[in-house]
């Protein structure tokens, strides 16, 4: 597996879980990241970290790292909306810029961090990669341009670009925006679960999968120029409703909750098929099921 690794967003909440994982591997790992949500990584000689927004990087901060995983974006749909200019700032133009450096530093190895929202509302029960890209929001849309930008550079660097589903689990950098885990924290501390609609449906991906899945990336063999199939892939394993959703939560659980079910304008529905990623070799070890309990644990 490559060595040397830089981590944009590294400091986020799948980051955070991520640069362990990387640093518990032998890696030597570089965290680009603002930390505007605060700062979970412990020291190790092995980590650099530098406090820096994207937009600024420069081929010093990237160095002569073997692979660079962008995970660093205005990261869902209500931030996104707040300044649609600062997302496409960040989401795309820093991501042109990242991709430019990549290749004048000769980085071997590209890892992306886009979305599966990137499909918009599908009727399909199969959300393949082959599909079309029909985004319905400023960060949905600004995923797919990101995604366009770097596949033109793919015959000069190895490129992956991961979409994956809503990822759910603890980390120390902790999400309660998700459903699975902004509906399992309602149960552990309101003794009640809110859901709006209710018949939207969710892909969903544990924390430990997502780590797994950019594991999985760093070690595929190098190669560049890649057919599109080699580039991009689903990564999303339990298309539930959010009120299935919150009845695995009740199920799991100790103390009970009431289900409560109240109107909403969200339209936001979507599965996606992961079949391509298993073909290539990618097996996901765990459920919801384990997301739901990982967060019980911490915050009984």
């Amino acid at each position: 597996m490559l060595k040397k690794i830089v981590v944009t967003g590294g400091g986020g909440y799948i980051g955070t879980n991520l640069v362990k994982k990387l640093i518990s591997k032998g890696c030597i790992v570089t965290v680009i990241d603002t930390f505007w949500f605060g700062n979970y990584l412990k020291p190790n000689k092995n980590l650099k970290i530098i406090k820096k927004d994207i937009r600024n990087i420069s081929k010093k901060d990237i160095g002569n790292a073997d692979c660079i995983i962008h995970l660093a974006s205005i990261a869902n749909d209500p931030a996104a909306e707040l300044d649609a200019s600062l997302t496409w700032e960040v989401n795309v133009v820093a991501t042109f810029k990242i991709i430019k450096l990549a290749i004048k530093q000769k980085i071997k190895k590209f890892i992306y961090a886009s979305s599966g929202s990137v499909y918009g509302i599908k009727n399909e029960k199969k959300v393949t990669e082959d599909l079309s890209l029909e985004p319905i929001s400023e960060y949905n849309k600004s995923k797919m341009i990101s995604e366009r930008i770097l596949i033109s550079f793919n015959k000069y660097i190895d490129l992956t670009i991961l979409r994956p589903a809503t990822v759910c689990g603890y980390s120390q950098s902790m999400r309660l925006d998700v459903a699975v885990n902004a509906l399992t924290f309602d149960a552990l501390k309101k003794k009640k679960i809110t859901i709006f609609g209710g018949k939207q449906i969710r892909p969903n991906l544990t924390m430990d999968d997502m780590i797994k899945a950019y594991t999985f990336s760093l070690e595929r063999k190098l190669k560049k120029n890649k057919s599109i199939n080699e580039i991009i892939f689903n990564v999303g394993f339990e298309n539930l409703s959010i009120t299935n959703i919150a009845k695995r939560v009740n199920k799991i659980i100790k103390k009970k909750s009431d289900i409560v079910i109240k109107k909403t304008n969200d339209p936001r529905s979507y599965r996606q098929n992961s079949e391509r990623i298993l073909k290539a070799g990618f097996k996901p070890d765990k459920s919801i099921d384990d997301a739901i309990k990982q967060i019980e644990k911490k915050f009984i």
